[in-house]
């Protein structure tokens, strides 16, 4: 019974942070304005065999009202036809440009290697890297930059609205987010007065152009497979402030089109945390497993097995309680679809067995793959 009051209060105090984290995370909005001059804006995108997603992306981009605004698309060496559906488009709108990546570099992961070239080009004051499997509210850049002018943030990262046609990565996929906001106290990281670490989303990065390059770029996270969260980690220990926002609004992400890409990206992302911790991963992943899954094995117990006491089953009821709860209000937040609350226990267990897969790869040297290329520890790259 101990046992159980614990991961109660346990619970209680992971919903009270999730509450707090959407109370005080910024949101954009479609109903501001920026005033006169507006700062040029790089609108920078790696693009590696993204012919499936590019053109829906671009077009959300060049339907942007913010008056003052460039894009950037670099082919990162497709093998597709990713450079001919740009240079197409490039055609009727003259804000797109499109560069030709180099080889990778040795030592440098892919997508840190094409945002670097894509930097070197870019002649705006702010940079803003979005993903090419994003979508963009024509209000997008207009209320985002309404919002960095008026907090002045270094970098300025955010929760896209995540969106798939497959039952899987909708059960799946908002897993990661529910995660990071019930147990990162992001409230208190944003309203501190001196910078700390934060958590970046990838999918979205808008930097001050003078903090980006103070930095070193992308170039001080050249190894690192998830680049993103190391640039949340080097802005801030150089004094950049880092701001992090509800863009569910005004960009949507389609991240993965199959189970399979699903798959790898998870074992990729817990590849990066295991091969810096193990230990830290296994009691990551345990942690996780006793607070958002074991409870659902107990009621069922409860339910199906031995009479169990009135006031055991009481607290086996309320876990579940507290972890649907919170599941539907982020859910709700981040207008992900009601089935990844209700399906929260199959996507805890998908995670469990990608976290199991990226242990496995760690320990024995497997390596993860992405965009067709390779990394383990002979890369150089984590």
């Amino acid at each position: 019974m101990l046992y159980q009051i614990i991961i109660v209060c346990g619970l209680i105090i992971f919903s009270i942070n999730l509450l707090l984290n959407i109370y005080f995370m910024r949101k954009l909005s479609k109903k501001v304005k920026v005033t006169d001059p507006c700062p040029l804006v790089s609108v920078l995108i790696p693009a590696r065999n993204e012919e499936s997603n590019i053109e829906a992306c671009l077009a959300s981009l060049v339907r942007q009202d913010y008056p003052n605004f460039e894009i950037v698309v670099l082919d990162d060496n497709s093998t597709d036809d990713t450079s001919g559906i740009v240079k197409k488009m490039a055609l009727d709108h003259s804000r797109i440009q499109l560069l030709s990546g180099e080889p990778l570099a040795e030592g440098w992961a892919g997508k840190p290697f094409a945002c670097q070239q894509l930097a070197q080009k870019a002649r705006g004051d702010w940079l803003l890297f979005v993903d090419a499997d994003t979508t963009h509210a024509p209000q997008m850049l207009r209320s985002v930059m309404s919002l960095c002018l008026e907090m002045k943030p270094a970098l300025l990262s955010g929760f896209p609205r995540q969106t798939s046609n497959g039952l899987p990565q909708k059960i799946a996929i908002p897993v990661l987010y529910f995660i990071i906001l019930s147990w990162l106290p992001l409230w208190f990281i944003q309203r501190c007065k001196r910078p700390l670490p934060s958590l970046a989303i990838g999918q979205f990065l808008l930097f001050h152009r003078e903090d980006y390059w103070r930095m070193g770029g992308h170039e001080a996270v050249k190894g690192r497979i998830l680049e993103d969260v190391w640039l949340g980690i080097e802005i801030t220990r150089r004094g950049g402030r880092h701001l992090i926002a509800d863009i569910s609004e005004m960009v949507s992400c389609d991240m993965y089109q199959s189970v399979k890409q699903m798959r790898e990206g998870f074992i990729r992302w817990i590849y990066s945390v295991a091969t810096f911790s193990m230990i830290a991963t296994i009691v990551l992943l345990l942690a996780a497993c006793l607070f958002y899954l074991v409870p659902f094995f107990w009621l069922w117990r409860g339910l199906t097995g031995p009479t169990a006491s009135t006031l055991w089953l009481f607290t086996v009821i309320l876990q579940v309680v507290l972890i649907f709860g919170m599941r539907w209000i982020l859910d709700r937040q981040l207008r992900s679809p009601i089935v990844a609350s209700i399906g929260h226990p199959l996507g805890f267990v998908f995670l469990c067995i990608c976290a199991c897969q990226a242990m496995f790869r760690t320990v024995f040297r497997g390596g993860v793959s992405w965009k067709e290329r390779t990394y383990d520890r002979t890369s150089a790259v984590q």
